[in-house]
């Protein structure tokens, strides 16, 4: 399948494994990779430009295929030496990087000059045109139904997309609620040019995470997602858990009073804890609604296989079935 996307990061199907904390390791980006879809390393989940530089590095040992970086800009209790890690992502040979959160527009020109191409994940059309007007390559559109930071506007893939579809002129991929053949289709026929997963991709065999933290994912229903840390205007949607009730107890006490510093054990510096040692109900981590469509384990390969097998069949036998032709005359209704 040849869109836009495969084209600008020379890739052989139009998927991409979003950025994830404790969870965008060199195992999971090379396997992806290694099946075609574009991986991605969480730079930030390495504590320093150093230790980024060796997960490049052990990232490149396994694959020659192309891979990404992603960089997050959010609002921190310690802000991150971005310059060291661009520098790291530079050196490395790197020549795609995600970029989220605020703006990237300051790191924009020294990406650039190294001949990297960069996709912003903007949670509104808005902040898209922005990221096009700014010098963006491409934009990864993250509707409502996402795992992590949806933003504050509440709307989802159903209308963000069609409406980036009509307003941008870069291409754009699909983020939140993208689980199989039919998220990408749906996505395709909406304007993205592929799509972005997160949530789908940590029920893999290669994920770097605890087995628990896989069966929590596959347990869980499109029922199972909590939005925390709305009254900071910082929402993100979390798996239901113990630690995320507590969370929104604490919320409901200090209503608009609330402040960072009462959730801070909460939501702070627990992935570790959770994604590597398993311990689900520890506090708040990211998971889209997606998870309602997730019912296995399989490796990445099988996967990514398994979905452009499935859009394929979506594409030639569903949609193409109900044009109308000499032997139907009318479009058929499923």
């Amino acid at each position: 399948m040849k869109t836009a996307i495969t084209e600008m990061f020379g890739i052989r199907h139009p998927i991409i494994q979003g950025g994830m904390h404790y969870v965008g390791f060199a195992e999971l980006a090379a396997a992806v990779a290694n099946a075609g879809g574009l991986g991605i390393i969480t730079g930030l989940t390495q504590k320093t430009p150093e230790l980024l530089a060796r997960e490049i590095a052990r990232c490149r040992d396994m694959t020659d295929k192309p891979f990404g970086v992603n960089l997050t800009f959010l609002p921190a209790f310690v802000a991150p030496p971005y310059p060291e890690y661009i520098r790291a992502i530079i050196e490395g040979g790197v020549k795609i990087v995600e970029t989220a959160g605020r703006s990237p527009e300051q790191y924009l020109p020294a990406l650039k000059a190294a001949g990297i191409k960069i996709i912003h994940k903007c949670t509104s059309v808005r902040h898209s045109l922005k990221a096009e007007r700014i010098g963006c390559d491409a934009v990864s559109v993250d509707g409502f139904e996402c795992g992590g930071h949806p933003g504050e506007d509440d709307v989802p893939n159903m209308i963000l997309l069609p409406r980036a579809a009509d307003a941008l002129k870069i291409p754009f991929v699909a983020s939140g609620g993208m689980a199989d053949a039919r998220s990408l289709v749906a996505a395709l026929a909406m304007g993205a040019a592929g799509m972005n997963m997160g949530t789908r991709f940590i029920a893999t065999r290669e994920a770097p995470v605890h087995e628990n933290v896989k069966k929590a994912i596959v347990a869980a229903s499109e029922l199972d997602t909590r939005l925390i840390m709305r009254a900071l205007r910082n929402t993100e949607r979390v798996l239901k858990n113990k630690g995320v009730e507590h969370i929104l107890e604490i919320e409901r006490e200090k209503g608009a009073a609330l402040t960072i510093a009462d959730i801070k054990e909460e939501v702070g510096g627990l992935y570790p804890r959770i994604m590597l040692e398993g311990d689900v109900d520890a506090g708040a981590w990211s998971c889209g609604m997606v998870a309602g469509l997730i019912y296995d384990i399989p490796t990445v390969a099988e996967l990514i296989e398994r979905i452009m097998a499935e859009a394929e069949r979506l594409i030639r036998d569903r949609l193409v079935g109900f044009l109308e032709d000499d032997a139907t005359p009318a479009m058929k209704v499923a």
